[in-house]
């Protein structure tokens, strides 16, 4: 497994197994087989609900004697209604903590650029400081709040920065600005979760024909070649295992290039700029908001 070395020295594989929208009745199952089939970054938060159950993975894994805890890398992630403010954040943290199970946790995101991301990331940089967290980082920001991000924070440079990132947004100049900074950009829905048929788009079908390889090991070793970490998903063994088979093959100059010419450089999703978005996230979370004045 290649590894990638962050702004603080920690290593990080570069291929990870994530658990969004696994139903919490497969997702230790999930997180065993992909640990089995070797996976050593497991990528999980909050939000997704199904922390307990990453952890019930985890341990089943340890306990069976397939991997150690030192081996592994946990990542999870606060979301927008644990960053009304710095105590809120650490109460969320010591959660994620009892939910997983652990005693530390690898890598702990801001999962969204909303709330007081500045409180929240000092009590993810204080309990770095404990030894509660080994790497902190943010998510979804975009490369300008990213910048204003990491020169403003009172904690130090964020490790890493997960954003999507699949062949029809390709984040070309974005990545050139987390290569500034040093910061290590991470790759959210590689596949775009199929939008705009990727599993068949002929090009793609056709590079992977030329490697015997299939399109979502096309575009995961295609990332992996920009040096950007990766999650994929999967609740079938035998995917979780072609998905981690990427490392025996390596895409050509001219391959990267017509990759490329797939570019949309638009979100297969949703844009976290866009007002309609963020008021629907503020919509999720206002029943949640603590009483700022008691904070």
């Amino acid at each position: 497994m290649k590894e990638i070395t962050l702004n603080n020295g920690e290593k990080m594989p570069q291929l990870g197994f994530g658990v969004y929208q696994i139903p919490n009745e497969e997702t230790a199952k999930s997180v065993y087989e992909a640990i089995k089939v070797g996976y050593r970054l497991i990528d999980t938060a909050i939000s997704y609900h199904n922390e307990t159950e990453t952890g019930q993975g985890i341990k089943r894994a340890i306990d069976d004697g397939i991997v150690t805890r030192k081996e592994l890398l946990i990542t999870t992630k606060l979301f927008v209604n644990n960053v009304f403010n710095e105590q809120t954040a650490a109460q969320a943290i010591e959660g994620s903590l009892d939910r997983l199970g652990l005693d530390y946790i690898d890598l702990f995101l801001l999962h969204q650029p909303y709330g007081d991301i500045y409180g929240a990331y000092r009590a993810l940089g204080k309990a770095q400081h404990n030894g509660k967290i080994k790497s902190i980082g943010v998510s979804n920001f975009d490369s300008g709040k990213l910048i204003e991000f990491a020169q403003m924070n009172d904690v130090g440079l964020p490790q890493i920065n997960q954003i999507e990132i699949n062949p029809w947004h390709q984040r070309v100049e974005d990545l050139d600005w987390h290569h500034k900074y040093n910061i290590q950009p991470e790759a959210w829905a590689p596949f775009a979760e199929g939008r705009n048929n990727l599993f068949t788009d002929p090009i793609l079908s056709n590079i992977g024909a030329k490697y015997g390889k299939s399109v979502g090991q096309v575009v995961l070793r295609w990332l992996i070649q920009r040096d950007v970490v990766v999650l994929a998903k999967s609740t079938n063994p035998n995917r979780m295992l072609e998905n981690f088979n990427i490392f025996d093959f390596e895409l050509s100059d001219e391959d990267m290039q017509t990759i490329h010419s797939l570019d949309q450089k638009a979100s297969a999703f949703f844009d976290h700029k866009d007002p309609k978005m963020v008021e629907w996230f503020m919509g999720r979370i206002i029943k949640d908001k603590p009483d700022m004045k008691r904070g």
